[in-house]
């Protein structure tokens, strides 16, 4: 599974950890120009560029839901192709065995066509030497 996103950050996880870091690279013997890049110009956090970057964070957040989801299905679409391929060998070699089988099975109602054909010929051949004893007796 992809690993799990927080997805809507607020205000303060987001100022929270901007400023904590601001407060570790800043020094007190820091000049101007230093701090006006790393804090950035002074003025309103609202307005149209933190509304941009909202609608930005938000088209982000979208992204990334697409994403997991198509991760997750790309996963369960390879978990369900490993499935059909074991199957797939398991009727090959069901197929093979069932082919084998069915050639000695074939094999074995040929021999037994053969016995019985046999077996009845003998018979025959038996009676006809019987009537023939019989009729050659009767009329000696």
């Amino acid at each position: 599974m992809p690993p799990k996103f927080k997805r809507h950050l607020n205000d303060d996880d987001v100022t929270g950890s901007v400023r904590s870091e601001r407060r570790n690279l800043l020094e007190d013997d820091s000049d101007e120009e230093e701090d006006f890049f790393l804090r950035g110009p002074s003025g309103p956090r609202f307005g149209p560029r933190n509304d941009k970057i909202k609608h930005v964070q938000n088209q982000v957040d979208e992204v990334i839901d697409v994403m997991q989801e198509n991760i997750t299905k790309v996963i369960e679409r390879g978990e369900r192709l490993d499935e059909l391929q074991d199957k797939s060998e398991s009727l090959s070699d069901n197929a093979t065995a069932f082919s084998n089988r069915s050639k000695q099975l074939r094999r074995q109602m040929w021999w037994r066509g053969c016995k019985i054909k046999a077996i009845m010929a003998l018979v025959a051949v038996i009676l006809l030497v019987v009537i023939i004893i019989l009729i050659v007796l009767k009329y000696r």
